[in-house]
């Protein structure tokens, strides 16, 4: 990681999955995601790659129940990407 780059660390809340149908949750939960850290990385939501390790969460209690907030590290690198990885504990 160089100087320029920038890490920090959201509590993204989820509350708004539970608008969609049951069956489309967890897709909307990692939508919701990849959306948020756009927003506020300043990137767009295609530049933002998400950790193996966070999808499991999501995807931990089936499509169905994706947690209410989940926390979340992000890094912006310099050419505008953004990588995010799971920063709670499971």
């Amino acid at each position: 990681m160089t100087m320029a780059d920038t890490e920090r660390v959201y509590t993204i809340p989820l509350g708004i999955v539970k608008c969609v149908p049951v069956y489309k949750r967890s897709n909307r939960a990692m939508a919701e995601i990849r959306n948020y850290l756009a927003r506020h990385m300043k990137t767009p939501a295609e530049d933002v790659k998400i950790d193996p390790g966070l999808n499991q969460v999501i995807w931990r209690r089936g499509d169905m129940k994706p947690p209410r907030r989940v926390r979340v590290r992000a890094v912006k690198f310099e050419d505008g990407g953004v990588e995010a990885e799971f920063a709670g504990e499971r």
